[in-house]
């Protein structure tokens, strides 16, 4: 439904332009009647070729995918110090590590939760792989307390166990929620709510937002594997295949 309003609004755009043509850029050569003849022929002909709009319409799709591939690929260039080496945000693996995995996730996205596991067992497998955790609380007001919470917990050295228990909850983030998690886990949960108003973490939280807007990433999970972007949730060896691949860059 979203493609095919799309589709429709470039399409109205094309006739528009085909139909109505800008007087400056035939002015100088055409007088008004001959300028009006000019769109008439343009028209009619669309309207009996209708191929060529669905043709133009398909190059004009290609052309900006390509174009946003490649604003992308410069972005991820650009940043991938800041993505992979900002000692603020969490990680696991070793700091050599010849292959870095980053994910960009939400704790309410339903699809992060189903490639916590598999990233988990990824990382157990490989002593070569680092991970970076990228919080990216976008769904709703819950993911950024559990955001805050996670990084708040990170402070007294349990991130992992703290992201793990997350993950593997069902239901809200909220303040008992939090509480139980940090009771499970034997933190300290004054400090842990004090941390997670620190304005360190609001920053950080916002850093995250800004990288993402820059690599163009609009949901999560979202990863980025060596030099490669990957949208969406994957699977255990589609996650093993792109290490392998940015081994062999």
């Amino acid at each position: 439904m979203i493609r095919f309003a799309r589709m429709a609004a470039r399409l109205l755009a094309l006739l528009c332009l085909f139909a109505a043509a800008s007087p400056a850029a035939m002015g100088q050569d055409f007088s008004p009647p001959q300028q009006d003849a000019i769109r008439e022929i343009v028209r009619s002909y669309l309207l009996a070729n209708p191929d060529i709009i669905v043709e133009a319409l398909n190059i004009l799709e290609d052309r900006q995918k390509t174009e946003a591939a490649a604003s992308q690929a410069a972005a991820l260039t650009q940043r991938i110090s800041e993505l992979r080496d900002d000692p603020r945000t969490p990680s696991h693996g070793p700091a050599d590590a010849d292959v870095t995995v980053i994910e960009f996730f939400d704790y309410r996205c339903q699809y992060c939760k189903q490639v916590a596991a598999p990233l988990a067992e990824l990382a157990r497998g490989d002593a070569r792989l680092r991970i970076v955790y990228k919080e990216l609380p976008i769904l709703s007001p819950d993911s950024l307390v559990a955001a805050r919470a996670a990084l708040a917990a990170h402070l007294q050295g349990a991130y992992r166990p703290f992201h793990a228990a997350l993950m593997a909850r069902r239901g809200a983030y909220d303040d008992a929620a939090i509480a139980a998690v940090a009771g499970e886990l034997g933190l300290d949960l004054a400090r842990l709510k004090a941390d997670m108003n620190r304005p360190e973490i609001a920053a950080q939280i916002e850093r995250n937002r800004a990288l993402a807007r820059d690599l163009g990433i609009r949901g999560t999970p979202a990863f980025v594997i060596g030099t490669e972007l990957v949208p969406g949730a994957i699977d255990l060896e589609t996650m093993r295949g792109l290490v392998a691949k940015a081994r062999r860059r």
